[in-house]
């Protein structure tokens, strides 16, 4: 119910940047260009677990684009999912390379956020997005679909302001595939 309040406002209020607060604009054409920057970038978590495949990110987290996806995230600002999809998609593409003969689509697998967050804001942001992300993928030609199949199987303390070293351990053994879910990745 939250969440489609949330749109009937959108349409009857008028709206304000994600990144900066300019009015009448939902992203600005400075913030866009913040979230969409010149091209993904390699990232690598310090102490980079064992095994991580190579990671992209499609801009620094910080200023405008850290503003754009709280405002997504925390304050029900849903027209931003997509473009915080295209971005994301920016960075899938410099990130994935397809062995040659592979069949089937691109999956994309949120994190999920826990329940009482999901239940809070009124939506579960990273799935949202990463939707945003399949479906900017299949427009540009690659097939893609967004996969839900993780779930939390105990709670997790809040991600923010834990170091890589904290996040790493706060998410040991956290997350699992939803039965049935294993089959759907093959």
């Amino acid at each position: 119910m939250r969440a489609w309040w949330r749109e009937i406002t959108g349409l009857v209020l008028p709206v304000a940047c994600g990144g900066c607060g300019t009015a009448r604009t939902l992203l600005c054409e400075e913030c866009a260009r913040a979230l969409y920057g010149p091209a993904a970038r390699r990232a690598r978590p310090v102490p980079e677990p064992a095994g991580l495949p190579m990671v992209h990110a499609a801009a620094p987290y910080e200023d405008a684009v850290r503003a754009v996806l709280l405002a997504h995230k925390e304050r029900g600002a849903l027209g931003l999912a997509r473009p915080l999809g295209a971005a994301l998609a920016g960075a899938v593409r410099a990130s994935v390379s397809r062995p040659a003969g592979r069949a089937g689509p691109l999956l994309l697998v949120p994190v999920p956020s826990a329940r009482r967050a999901v239940r809070a804001r009124g939506h579960d942001a990273g799935r949202r997005i990463a939707m945003a992300a399949a479906g900017e993928l299949r427009r540009g030609g690659t097939e893609a679909r967004a996969l839900p199949v993780l779930r939390q199987r105990r709670a997790v303390a809040d991600q923010s302001g834990l170091t890589a070293r904290q996040r790493v351990a706060n998410l040991t053994g956290a997350l699992e595939v939803v039965a049935g879910g294993g089959r759907l990745l093959e």
